[in-house]
């Protein structure tokens, strides 16, 4: 059995489908130990918000932040993020962008957060999804 790249990873997507081959994929190629599933950026930003001050919370090494879902999408998630971007960066939390926009201002306007590691365009290839996970 190959070593996982990272321990955990979060998907934030309400998509279903999608949320299972990622997860296949994640699985079938080792590139994480454990995952955390959310459907929407309301229930996501819940979470870290209260474990991102928790030294003993295991977090994500990866998040694939999907960018179009109900209750609280992922620019709302990613403007409400953006006051742990320092604890984020010394956590070595990487978040990236999954979505099957191609526009390239949206691609622009995600890739100008700072708290934004990569853009990774649906649908995902087991190869942009590794990229995910390297600096």
């Amino acid at each position: 059995m190959k070593t996982a790249l990272v321990s955990k990873v979060c998907i934030i997507d309400d998509d279903k489908l999608y949320v299972s081959l990622i997860t296949i994929m994640i699985e079938k190629n080792s590139f994480a130990k454990d995952l955390l599933i959310f459907e929407n950026g309301r229930d996501a930003l819940d979470y870290f918000s209260t474990a991102i001050d928790d030294p003993n919370e295991v977090l994500p090494n990866v998040i694939l932040l999907d960018l179009n879902m109900p209750v609280m999408n992922g620019w709302e998630f990613l403007e409400q993020m953006e006051p742990f971007a320092k604890k984020m960066l010394e956590r070595r939390i990487k978040l990236n962008i999954v979505s099957s926009t191609i526009n390239p201002t949206e691609v622009h306007r995600a890739e100008s957060h700072k708290i934004v590691h990569n853009f990774i365009t649906k649908p995902v290839s087991k190869n942009a999804i590794a990229n995910a996970f390297l600096d």
